[in-house]
């Protein structure tokens, strides 16, 4: 918005020519997604106790929680969520497709996390949402997104190959006479966007265990998102280049921004959790960053923790069926470790530094190719 209104009186108005420049706007965006809340989560918070809008714990979970985590509120994505939006609208520029495509898919994830929220509070159950809604939510604002972006020649149907130079796999022409197959790629983005939306959901089991992960993502795909969007750096790097990307830095940093304002207040001991509205949101958003920057596989690297996390759900399941064991003490994985004595803080922290150095590994595939 201040892109359209300033940058247009740079002749006449000192200071505004800044407002041309990525950089410049990005570090605003997360001073503003900060700032936004930081200031919103003392009241949110005061607000969501009065209305007993407490997280609601699982039965089956470790005893610790169900002791020391009782009357903590719930929904802290909402504020997140808005820091975010309010940021992008601010500073990143209103005629680039990929910003609406973000913030709108942001939105939509969120609203199902609400109703999921809503509901467990309302009825006093850690059910919420059944599972199969809350997937055909999932997928229909996937579908919207990726379709949408398709439709406005915003993006290619097609996979980079990460560590590999000049390998991709073209779904519009896998092979000469080949029929068109761009919806396979649209089942493979769906699929990954349910997947990391679902993962982040489940890494969000300590106080700051998920958005830590989260904000490292962010900020790869802020990376990523600059050089794709920049002809000279794509071609350096041998990476597709995305018109319009680079506008996409600006949400993933004010996401970083935003989460460190909740983070303020999430820090073990969290005076509030980030709730469904938070985590389905922030999984599928750095899905959509993935889609948008066409770096879709090395998502699994980057949110390394969240696969993680939603595998050892899926091994859990699978050994116990089919052979009456299980695997881990307890899954998700954070919680065998705390069944074997981890502490909070050290699960937390030792989680971060993997995510850090998965990031690294990620960013270094921009050159190894």
């Amino acid at each position: 918005m201040l892109y359209h209104l300033l940058l247009p009186m740079a002749d006449t108005l000192p200071g505004a020519n800044v407002f041309r420049y990525i950089s410049f706007r990005t570090a605003w965006g997360v001073i503003t997604a900060l700032t936004i809340t930081y200031w919103m989560y003392p009241g949110f918070i005061r607000w969501m106790k009065q209305q007993k809008m407490n997280q609601i714990i699982r039965e089956d979970g470790p005893e610790s929680h169900r002791l020391g985590k009782v009357g903590t509120p719930t929904m802290g994505g909402v504020p997140l969520i808005f820091g975010v939006a309010v940021a992008g609208l601010l500073w990143g520029r209103l005629d680039v497709p990929q910003v609406w495509i973000l913030l709108c898919s942001m939105v939509g994830y969120a609203a199902i996390g609400f109703v999921d929220d809503w509901k467990k509070v309302m009825e006093q159950s850690s059910d919420g949402l059944a599972g199969r809604w809350k997937i055909v939510g999932q997928l229909t604002v996937g579908a919207v997104a990726v379709g949408y972006a398709l439709w406005a020649d915003v993006i290619d149907p097609v996979l980079s190959i990460p560590f590999l130079k000049d390998t991709a796999i073209h779904f519009d022409q896998l092979w000469v006479g080949a029929p068109d197959l761009s919806i396979l790629y649209v089942g493979f983005c769906l699929f990954m966007l349910v997947a990391i939306s679902n993962g982040v959901n489940l890494t969000d089991g300590l106080d700051g265990l998920a958005i830590g992960p989260v904000m490292t993502s962010a900020a790869t795909y802020g990376v990523i998102a600059y050089v794709a969007g920049n002809a000279r750096f794509a071609e350096y790097l041998e990476i597709t280049y995305v018109a319009g990307s680079g506008e996409l830095t600006i949400l993933a940093m004010a996401l970083v921004g935003a989460g460190l304002g909740f983070l303020w207040y999430n820090a073990y001991p969290a005076s509030i959790f980030m709730g469904d509205v938070g985590s389905l949101s922030l999984g599928g958003t750095l899905g959509i960053f993935a889609i948008l920057t066409k770096h879709e596989i090395l998502l699994a690297l980057v949110g390394g923790i969240f696969v993680l996390e939603a595998a050892s759900v899926v091994i859990q399941v699978v050994s116990f069926k089919t052979r009456g064991k299980r695997v881990f003490l307890m899954a998700p994985i954070h919680h065998h470790y705390e069944k074997r004595g981890w502490s909070e803080p050290k699960i937390i922290v030792r989680f971060w530094i993997i995510s850090i150095v998965l990031a690294l590994v990620a960013l270094s595939t921009l050159k190894l190719r």
